[in-house]
């Protein structure tokens, strides 16, 4: 007699593939996981309105940091902010918001350009540097000389025997920073380097280089990402010191740091302490919601903090 409550299923051999666990997206997960943060959201828009007034309004401002201004017309001097000038004039009467982010647009190409130089070069050679037993024998020694050299030093050096001027500093500021950061990822090349799969790629006759950018380098991507958050806030600092105390570029050359320098005399100034604190203020913003976002990219690069 037959059971109507039952009836025979036909056997599917795909379905012993079948996973019950939901897709998984790598990159759908990063940006979820970095837009989950309104903090992270605020900052970001914050850093892009800085980098997009500071590289895109010089383009029309035309701002000449040489120009006298209206000297002649005493009613421009000292005009606090307002609608007609919204980071006020200076004493020679020139417009303080062209002025600010012509220096700006200057201060973040260089310390873009220095990040760029430094993590392409540090990235590269700390890669070889750690896969490869013979090559760090040369090179830790290197680094060993290098790294008790104290690094403003170098480039202090560096910018007096070269000469004031944008490409100049931007040589100094990467000539030995890259090594710190070749440094940095030869250690992290070094924990993973001798696994398991790393071991069977080598028996198996895989390239170096293969197993480098197929192998180690996707686990690192969170680890560059880091240290490109780490560089871009630094390299900023060092380029206001330096234009603070009067070397790294060039008197025609507009930056963060010069107007620190150039408007101090005016930080306790009731009528024109603004010419100072506005330079100071847009500094710390570009410099802590770069640090922000570059920090929040690299968690959300690493696939373990994915996991819900």
């Amino acid at each position: 007699m037959s059971d109507n409550r039952f009836e025979f299923v036909k056997m599917e051999e795909s379905a012993s593939e079948h996973l019950s666990a939901p897709r998984y997206s790598y990159w759908a997960s990063v940006f979820r996981k970095f837009f989950s943060s309104k903090v992270v959201i605020t900052m970001l828009v914050i850093s892009a309105v800085i980098m997009l007034f500071s590289f895109i309004h010089p383009l029309f401002s035309h701002y000449d940091p040489t120009s006298q201004g209206n000297i002649n017309d005493k009613t421009m001097s000292f005009i606090k902010p307002c609608l007609e000038y919204p980071f006020g004039t200076d004493r020679t009467g020139r417009n303080m918001f062209d002025a600010v982010w012509a220096s700006c647009g200057n201060s973040l190409s260089i310390a873009l350009i220095a990040t760029g130089v430094t993590t392409t070069l540090g990235v590269i050679v700390g890669a070889f540097w750690g896969f490869s037993k013979k090559l760090d024998k040369i090179m830790i020694e290197v680094y060993n000389v290098v790294a008790n050299i104290p690094f403003t030093l170098v480039v202090m050096v560096l910018v007096y025997v070269m000469g004031a001027g944008k490409w100049q500093l931007i040589f100094a500021l990467s000539c030995t920073s890259w090594l710190s950061t070749a440094y940095f990822i030869r250690v992290q090349v070094m924990i993973i380097r001798d696994r398991e799969y790393n071991l069977a790629s080598k028996c198996l006759g895989t390239k170096t280089s293969t197993i480098i950018t197929r192998n180690i380098m996707p686990y690192l991507t969170s680890i560059i990402v880091t240290s490109i958050a780490r560089d871009v806030p630094n390299f900023i600092s060092y380029e206001v010191f330096l234009s603070f105390i009067g070397i790294g570029l060039d008197v025609t050359e507009p930056s963060l740091g010069r107007m620190v320098s150039d408007y101090v005399q005016y930080m306790q100034a009731p009528s024109a302490s603004y010419l100072f604190w506005i330079p100071v203020i847009l500094c710390a913003m570009i410099s802590v919601s770069l640090y922000i976002v570059g920090q929040a990219l690299a968690d959300a690069t690493d696939p373990r903090t994915h996991m819900i």
